[in-house]
């Protein structure tokens, strides 16, 4: 892809990136920083590298600045269709890449992100973002950072980078085609997100602001549900450790509510260990930009011997993971049997509150989780200060219940991720063909309507 000779080796030519752009740069953080962002949007936002995924944008932590602070980024400012890359960041942020959004503009960058504008007459916008986003092309970019956990990279290197560009009304297509599957995976993450909302807000209901049993004792029937659901909870309340709670439900730790295990790291010099690939191995770097709170994939894996090392084991379908460090509180619950490393405590199967109803849990509690950490390097919580957190534990029939309704949804919710997954690995199979001129663009039309059906 380094070809000089403006062919990439497939007889797609090339160009850099630099003769294609109108404009490359990066914007900075307004004086004050964080603390002098605005509470709520007045015209202006700041992109930072958390808003730019790989072939997506998006909006958690979009930070809202003033008319002054924009006007002293100016030259950082943004227009329709340019193309933002993330040029500093670890190893799960550096290098991503999608195109602006117009409903976040006016909008400018800062020091973390490169806007790059190009002449249209010889670059599509959407041609390129999908390029950048691409397994190969990361792998691409990250060959000219120096070294070092915190990658970066410089305008100089972008400028050089060697750009496939086909005819540009081959771009469109592929940019068009790449645009229609980014759509459908981004609808079933709009829809996950909506799945989830619904069971969170039942085990808030239920657990949190125990609706149904302050409708009993007012005099009321609960709302949302039957007659034998209402019946399962009380009309009373009682006093606890945790303050009022309904009467016959009980608080106990959470470490005898729920086996919570770790797990470790075989040495990793010792290829024995990793090879042949067999067990899915997890490390919290794998929960790190994760789009649904399930696991359906790692990005390693260890051979029978690795397995061999880590006492845990291989933990079942449907354990709840949870980060313990670096940073503490990602949850994710599994759908493959999964060896863990030391950065999780794990909750099986099998108590008395199942992984389910443990993640809305942990959601719930995760700031208490959070008081009890400690550390100099980085803060972490371990097994032992994790266990004696008090919880609330209602009747098995109550919680059955609920799990049996999440379980719905989170069911759907598997299956729009494994959906969503599919088409993420076929887009980035396709793409590299498509812009090789290897594959048609009708062939690769067909292979996605497979997909779908």
């Amino acid at each position: 892809m380094r070809s000089e000779s403006g062919d990439s080796g497939s007889g797609t030519p090339t160009a850099a990136l630099k003769t294609l752009a109108t404009k490359i740069r990066s914007g900075a953080t307004p004086r004050g920083g964080s603390s002098s962002y605005l509470g709520r949007r007045d015209r202006y936002t700041l992109v930072r590298s958390q808003n730019v995924l790989d072939h997506a944008f998006t909006e958690e932590g979009l930070a809202n600045i003033s008319d002054s602070q924009a006007s002293e980024l100016e030259g950082a400012e943004l227009q329709p269709d340019d193309v933002l890359l993330n040029i500093t960041g670890d190893g799960t942020t550096f290098g991503r890449s999608c195109l602006v959004p117009t409903r976040v503009l006016p909008a400018c960058v800062n020091q973390h992100v490169m806007l790059i504008r190009l002449n249209r007459e010889r670059c599509h916008p959407g041609f390129l973002a999908a390029w950048l986003a691409l397994p190969e092309t990361k792998a691409y970019i990250e060959s000219f950072n120096a070294g070092g956990s915190r990658r970066a990279i410089t305008k100089g290197h972008i400028e050089s980078f060697q750009v496939p560009i086909p005819d540009l009304s081959v771009q469109q297509r592929i940019a068009e085609f790449s645009a229609a599957i980014n759509d459908r995976i981004d609808l079933l993450r709009q829809t996950n997100a909506t799945l989830e909302s619904i069971a969170q807000a039942l085990f808030k209901s239920w657990f949190i602001d125990f609706d149904p049993v302050r409708a009993k004792t007012e005099g009321r029937e609960p709302e949302g549900m039957d007659a034998a659901t209402a019946a399962l909870f009380p009309a009373e309340f009682e006093e606890s450790v945790l303050g009022l709670i309904p009467k016959g439900w009980s608080v106990q730790p959470i470490g005898e509510l729920a086996e919570a295990v770790g797990g470790s790291t075989p040495d990793t010099k010792n290829a024995a260990f990793w090879e042949p690939a067999l067990h899915h191995w997890t490390s919290p770097k794998d929960l790190s930009g994760a789009t649904a709170p399930v696991l359906l994939d790692t990005e390693r894996k260890v051979s029978k011997a690795g397995l061999a090392k880590i006492s845990s084991g291989l933990l079942p379908v449907s354990t709840l993971l949870m980060s313990s460090r670096a940073p503490i509180g990602y949850l994710s619950v599994t759908r493959i049997p999964v060896a863990i490393n030391q950065g999780y405590i794990a909750m099986l199967p099998g108590g008395q509150l199942p992984p389910l109803y443990l993640y809305f849990w942990c959601q719930a509690n995760m700031d208490a989780i959070k008081g009890r950490a400690n550390g100099s390097t980085f803060m972490e919580i371990s097994k032992k200060a994790f266990r004696p957190i008090p919880a609330l534990l209602p009747p098995s029939k109550v919680v059955e219940q609920f799990v049996e309704l999440a379980k719905v949804l989170f069911d759907r919710l598997t299956e729009n991720e494994r959906q969503a997954y599919s088409l993420a690995n076929l887009r980035d199979a396709l793409l590299p063909r498509l812009i090789s001129g290897k594959l048609r663009l009708p062939e690769a039309q067909a292979q996605l309507e497979d997909a779908l059906a």
